[in-house]
């Protein structure tokens, strides 16, 4: 049907618009290069039929988006240009802001423990945006490539994908509205698998419960603090030596009995399963396995192996239907022990001791025909996790059809919701990732994954008590809801950090509970028809532009919540950006300053239940509360979803689906069951009715579930008054309440206090924060113009930090840091200077600064002075040498490289094959140095005065490198310092090796910037450029 695309493109034409073709249904498109690169396409990993994908349907509707597309290298670019003011989400899982604008990622599947709000590869790939034009409308693009792929969103209004090539795209819409999209999405894709109701409960996970006793013993206090919880869950440790599908016979004699106790209670247990598998002759998975020949091959047809938890492993080929059922047999009998729920971790997949933190891409899948057959490991790389889900699922579904599967995955792909939930990987204990976590799960919710939460708390460091509890306020509401925390921290228990805390903390579940039949019903819709669950609040008004980059708020549906991610102001301080309409407050008479603020849209019903400990503790006959907030035409209406809760009767038609609906009429509300669904029978049952009437105030009756109900309005001056009553009231609540107090640190615990706010240094180009405490560390140095983060860190360790010795983290950087002056600028903070006492009577001080005349750079000066040397030292220190310790984030990881000229005038090109090299004498640097990123085509240069710098050292990390700076090593007075002066620039980075900096003052004709080939102003020389292979800059001389 290439006549569709109203220009016939040939196979030996490299650019071009797209051909058409309309698949699936009305209003959906696939696009591709050529008719040549259509038939040659790969199959669909992401629709549920890939033939759907590839068969052309009958409609007479042409698309009124048509990508144009450039195919170069073997690389094909797709580029469709939207609507002025176009506001662009989706991209699946990834950090940082909700409006994606100015934004790229790259669809490369990445285990990146504390990541950052610029990190660009996460542990999914969704190659998905979702555009929404300024009326509402709105249209999504795939690019349907199981391959690395890069998503440039930089241009406004502009959806632009790299991949290798070729790949056909599919747009979806435009359609009146963004749930619309998602719906027609759904219909390619799949729906999310519908969740055994337990497992929509609070789940208290940590790595890890070390022991049976220990789980037991958490279980407990869960109840008899009146908490609720429905799960606990079992990491890595439980296992023997790591191997998958053992017990540790010491810590866990008898998994069956402590399951059966945790059972008893209203527990769950859900356990750990990875990938990698022990190579060990005599474990009985690893013979199976190699008996079965079902291990991912290197080139030369060796199975390959990888360093993981266990040692030395081998990873099943889930590409092979073979492997996917042996894995699935596994399973089976691993249910057998008790196995509520599966947690497929470590699945990108992760590998230990490599650069790029996976296997290498060269390996080989034996993969079935239908899948793509036998390819590269950088063709099914993306994939790989999805598919392991998809076996998990399968075993679990094996095992009984009583119970539906429950498995959660870290690595997915586009149709990985078809298989099982997914978490937001490893984050930090810090309030900005309490504030990324609503984007994050709000973004996965809009590329067609709703069941999705973060680690309530942060992972990664130690929390506060009020950003726990702040974190487990909003996080009770998420689609999935689950605490963890890693091996060495404190404890993230509920009741870990303070009465306050801990008040807070079942305040919050206790609304999770009340709202579980909302929430049960909202995922029967989305199991069912495709609807998201969680949204951004500019779905209740589309054409509120204002809304569009509200990050604190999002819908459950009808239901609005307000939450605070800010330390100093709770939810009642927060100016809320309410959308269009009637919004109606109401809480449970639990309004807290620590708790998000709900609302209920004008027009809506929804369901509550009783206060709940755990999801078995519900009855069919347990009243039932509606809330109802009627519209300017006083009406409202709701529908509630019940079944067992479990198992597959409910496909059967064993359910009951109630549609309610309420309306004003001479004064009277009358409440009633306009239509249902299923064939389970009405459960007899009391209604409570909460008629919302504004101010938090309402009307309360009571009925029976299926009966009319009828209620009196009051008058107007009753209303007021119950109005003015119930806003005193809860001033009263949020007065009374007993606010989480602002302690940075637990008392007892010295050495692991918690984490403090960082102080931000925002100026110019840049903007980082600095945490004034243990080792006043940078944690983050973002370029504003390019949303680069070059640094990013946990509070405790790595960032930026500085030490006084030639020992790795010798002191320096465990020491406490204070702010000993700050210079603000019209009203900007443009320097910052710390000290920290490192002993000794020496002092090491840092000032930070973006400097007024030159604001593209970073400078940082640094020194180690005797304040107070005694005297019987001859009034010298130590022997002492200043090493400045950056560890820089590195995004591609096979193509960075360290650039520079040494002092003798020889190129270097340091790659990460090197591990790590020392520079000295003449070798060294000659006053600057540079981190190229060719895949992004940025750099970051270093300079700094090659006087105070006697090393320098390259060291590279997985994911990170190290450009250290050294002073000489010396005892030194008060009266010689040691110092090291530098600074940072961002530039961008060309194809043909061209670095394009600003800074410097060479003459205007070859000033920085400069377009003529080859040669750069920079740092007042002049650099030429010798070949654009090997992009080295060579120094030929001064600029002057």
């Amino acid at each position: 049907m290439a006549e569709y695309g109203g220009q016939k493109v040939t196979a030996d034409v490299n650019t071009g618009n797209m051909l058409f073709m309309p698949v699936l249904e009305e209003g959906v498109f696939r696009f591709d290069c050529s008719e040549k690169d259509r038939d040659a396409a790969y199959p669909s990993l992401s629709f549920v039929d890939c033939k759907v994908r590839d068969t052309a349907i009958a409609v007479h509707k042409v698309p009124e988006y048509i990508p144009a597309f450039e195919c170069m290298h073997g690389q094909q670019t797709v580029t469709i240009k939207l609507l002025s003011g176009s506001s662009l989400y989706g991209t699946g899982e990834v950090s940082g802001q909700l409006e994606r604008t100015g934004k790229r990622v790259f669809t490369w599947n990445t285990g990146k423990g504390g990541y950052g709000s610029g990190t660009t590869s996460l542990y999914q790939s969704h190659p998905w945006v979702l555009a929404v034009f300024p009326n509402g409308e709105a249209l999504g693009v795939l690019a349907d490539t199981t391959r690395r792929c890069e998503i440039d969103l930089q241009k406004e209004s502009t959806i632009k994908f790299n991949s290798p090539a070729s790949y056909p795209v599919i747009t979806f819409g435009p359609f009146a509205s963004p749930t619309a999209v998602l719906i027609s999405l759904s219909h390619a894709i799949g729906t999310v698998f519908m969740p055994p109701k337990w497992s929509l409960g609070y789940h208290q996970c940590r790595w890890s419960y070390d022991s049976d006793e220990r789980v037991l013993k958490v279980a407990r206090t869960f109840r008899e603090k009146g908490i609720p919880c429905d799960i606990i869950w079992m990491d890595i440790d439980y296992m023997d030596g790591f191997r998958c599908y053992t017990f540790d016979r010491k810590r866990f004699p008898n998994p069956k009995s402590m399951v059966n106790d945790l059972h008893i209670n209203g527990f769950k247990a859900i356990w750990m399963l990875d990938p990698g598998i022990k190579r060990e002759k005599g474990y009985f998975i690893y013979d199976s396995g190699s008996e079965s020949d079902i291990w991912i091959l290197k080139e030369n047809g060796e199975p390959y192996v990888g360093e993981v938890w266990p040692g030395s492993c081998v990873f099943p080929d889930f590409t092979q239907e073979k492997t996917r059922l042996w894995w699935a047999h596994l399973v089976k009998e691993f249910v057998s022990n008790g196995v509520d729920g599966i947690w497929n971790d470590m699945n990108e997949p992760a590998i230990f001791k490599t650069l790029t933190r996976t296997m290498p891409e060269s390996n080989i899948h034996r993969g079935d025909i239908e899948l793509g057959g036998c390819q590269h490991h950088s063709h099914y790389h993306n994939v790989y996790g999805m598919l392991m889900a998809r076996s998990t699922f399968e075993g679990m579904k094996l095992a009984t059809e009583k119970k539906r599967p429950f498995v959660l995955t870290r690595a997915g792909f586009v149709g990985s919701q078809r298989y099982a939930a997914t978490w937001t990987g490893d984050n930090l204990s810090t309030w900005e990732h309490l504030h990324m976590s609503l984007s994050m799960v709000l973004q996965l919710g809009l590329s067609g994954q709703p069941l999705a939460g973060p680690d309530i708390g942060g992972f990664a460091g130690n929390a506060t008590p009020k950003l726990f509890g702040r974190w487990m306020a909003v996080g009770a509401m998420f689609p999935f809801c689950r605490g963890h925390s890693e091996e060495g921290s404190l404890d993230h228990e509920p009741w870990s950090f303070g009465e306050e805390c801990e008040e807070v903390c079942r305040l919050a579940l206790m609304r999770r509970y009340r709202f579980l039949p909302h929430i049960y019903t909202l995922f029967y819709m989305a199991h069912t028809k495709g609807t998201p669950v969680a949204t951004p609040t500019f779905f209740a008004d589309l054409r509120d532009l204002k809304l569009r980059t509200v990050e604190n708020s999002f819908l459950l549906g009808s239901l609005l919540v307000c939450a605070s991610t800010l330390p100093h102001r709770g939810s009642d301080q927060m100016q809320q950006a309410l959308p269009g309409g009637i919004w109606m407050r109401f809480d449970f008479d639990d309004a807290h300053p620590d708790l998000p603020t709900l609302y209920l849209q004008g027009g809506s019903i929804i369901l509550v239940g009783p206060p709940l400990q755990h999801v078995g503790e519900a009855n069919p006959t347990d009243e039932l509360s509606l809330f109802i907030a009627l519209d300017e035409h006083g009406k409202a209406a709701g529908v509630l979803y019940e079944d067992d809760g479990d198992g597959y009767e409910f496909t059967r038609g064993e359910y009951l689906l109630t549609y309610y609906v309420a309306e004003l009429q001479s004064s009277v509300v009358t409440v009633r069951v306009s239509n249902t669904d299923g064939s389970w029978r009405r459960p007899k049952r009391r209604i409570h009715v909460n008629l919302l009437l504004g101010g938090g105030a309402k009307l309360d009756a009571w009925g029976t579930d299926g009966e009319e109900l009828q209620i009196r309005m009051p008058s107007e001056t009753e209303v007021s008054n119950l109005v003015l009553t119930s806003e005193n009231l809860y001033s009263g609540h949020l007065e009374n309440a007993k606010c989480i107090p602002d302690v940075e640190g637990l008392p007892g615990l010295k050495g692991t206090e918690l984490s403090r706010t960082p102080v931000e240094l925002k100026s110019g180009d840049w903007v980082l924060e600095i945490v004034p405490w243990i080792g006043g560390r940078m944690i983050s140095m973002t370029h504003l113009p390019s949303g680069t983060q070059w640094l990013h860190s946990r509070v405790e360790v790595d960032g930026y930090e500085e030490y006084s010795a030639v020992e790795y983290q010798s002191a320096g950087c465990t020491e406490e840091y204070t702010v000993i002056g700050r210079d603000l600028k019209q009203s900007e903070e443009e320097s910052l200077s710390l000290e920290g006492d490192i002993g000794g009577g020496l002092v090491l001080q840092r000032q930070i600064s973006i400097p007024e005349n030159n604001l593209k750079v970073l400078q940082i000066n640094s020194a180690i002075i005797a304040r107070n040397v005694g005297a019987g030292s001859g009034g010298f220190s130590r022997l002492v040498c200043l090493r400045v310790h950056p560890v820089f984030r590195v995004l591609h990881p096979t193509e960075v490289f360290v650039s520079f000229i040494s002092i003798n005038g020889s190129g270097q090109e340091i790659w990460p094959a090197s591990i790590e090299q020392f520079f000295e004498g003449d070798l060294r640097p000659n006053g600057e140095w540079m981190l190229v990123d060719k895949c992004a085509g940025l750099s970051l240069v270093n300079r700094f005065n090659i006087d105070e710098v006697k090393k320098c050292l390259i060291h590279w990390g997985t994911g990170t490198v190290n450009l250290e700076l050294w002073s000489e090593e010396r005892p030194f007075s008060k009266d010689t310092p040691l110092t090291i002066s530098h600074e940072y620039e961002h530039c961008p980075y060309s194809a043909d090796g061209q670095c394009f900096v600003s800074s410097g003052n060479c003459p205007d004709s070859i000033s920085g910037g400069v377009t003529v080939p080859y040669i750069h102003c920079y740092n007042d020389r002049v650099l030429l450029v010798r070949g654009n292979e090997i992009d080295r800059l060579v120094f030929i001389g001064w600029g002057h």
